[in-house]
């Protein structure tokens, strides 16, 4: 009897944590996808950023932000 109550919440913990791990993964998945097609930040951006610092950047500078900005997504 209790052998049996124990192996049924095993079972209810079980699928609980398969069910979550698998939630995560696919939620990872999505946002990965969705921020490649939607990235935060733009070259236009990045170029209002640095003329409101006081700079005019050139397309070089541009450039490496962006590839900086893609290294850490």
């Amino acid at each position: 009897m209790i052998v049996e109550l124990f192996l049924g919440i095993l079972k209810y913990l079980l699928v609980f944590l398969a069910g979550a791990a698998a939630g995560f993964f696919a939620a990872r998945y999505f946002m990965q996808k969705y921020l490649k097609k939607n990235p935060p930040i733009n070259e236009e951006m990045i170029k209002a950023l640095m003329s409101q610092m006081g700079r005019t950047p050139s397309q070089k500078q541009v450039n490496q932000m962006m590839k900086n900005m893609e290294r850490y997504m």
